[in-house]
């Protein structure tokens, strides 16, 4: 088993408050891991970390190897990262687009072009590669950043509430392709707050609180934990988040 993400004693401050708590876990390749946990309990900035968006106060994260804060390029260049709320270009086409993005990662132009097809064609936006981007619905919206994120090939795809927004349809659509992506060897790291989604895809769960990982395991080890035998992960989860367990795994 090959170590995609290794995060070690990760720690960042916001004045004096302390968001993530020396926070330490590993993740697989080909895995699909869910990062869960309260509101401001320091999912999304756990997540802008990896990403290289903010640097952390103490700790370290290696991405397939390369660590984020000495080899800053070669571990970016493995992983994407698509936020909550993905910024787009409201005056380009979606070809465009995804050209635009590849042309920054240093993808040729011919590569780009047949890449940017394939994507748009697989998430069902090939019909509107004609409109504008300021046309689209949100959900659309979401799955062209999602193209965006994967036009690099990422051995590594960070996901922030992915499926807002999507109707049933789209949502199915994308929920494939990320389970492909993982059968193919790839890493998905994702929040959400629906637990059914987590419940149903993530291999393994990672329950924060208070910036604490507090639990960490398949769903079967975090029933053990939580002592919910048979419980659903949404029992599990409020089991593990009340404050007497904030500090579980400190």
């Amino acid at each position: 088993m090959k170590i995609a993400l290794q995060l070690s004693q990760l720690t960042k401050y916001y004045g004096s408050h302390q968001a993530v708590n020396n926070l330490s876990l590993q993740i697989a390749e080909g895995s699909f891991y869910a990062l869960l946990g309260p509101n401001g309990a320091g999912k999304t900035t756990t997540l802008r970390m990896i990403a290289g968006l903010l640097r952390p106060d103490n700790g370290d994260i290696m991405i397939l190897g390369h660590s984020i804060q000495r080899s800053p390029q070669k571990a970016k260049q493995l992983l994407a990262y698509l936020p909550e709320e993905p910024l787009l270009y409201n005056k380009l086409r979606p070809i465009e687009y995804l050209e635009f993005i590849a042309g920054l990662w240093g993808i040729p132009p011919s590569k780009a072009q047949s890449s940017a097809e394939e994507l748009l064609k697989q998430l069902n936006l090939w019909d509107n590669r004609g409109d504008f981007s300021e046309t689209f619905s949100r959900g659309m919206r979401q799955k062209l950043a999602l193209a965006g994120a994967l036009i690099h090939q990422p051995r590594i795809i960070i996901l922030d509430e992915p499926l807002t927004g999507l109707d049933a349809a789209a949502a199915h659509l994308v929920k494939n392709m990320l389970t492909e992506y993982v059968n193919q060897g790839g890493v998905v790291i994702l929040t959400t707050h629906i637990m059914e989604i987590a419940e149903r895809m993530a291999q393994r769960i990672g329950i924060i609180n208070h910036g604490y990982l507090v639990a960490e395991g398949t769903l079967d080890e975090l029933r053990t934990q939580s002592g919910e035998a048979e419980g659903s992960l949404e029992r599990v989860f409020l089991e593990l988040t009340q404050d007497n367990n904030v500090e579980g795994t400190r």
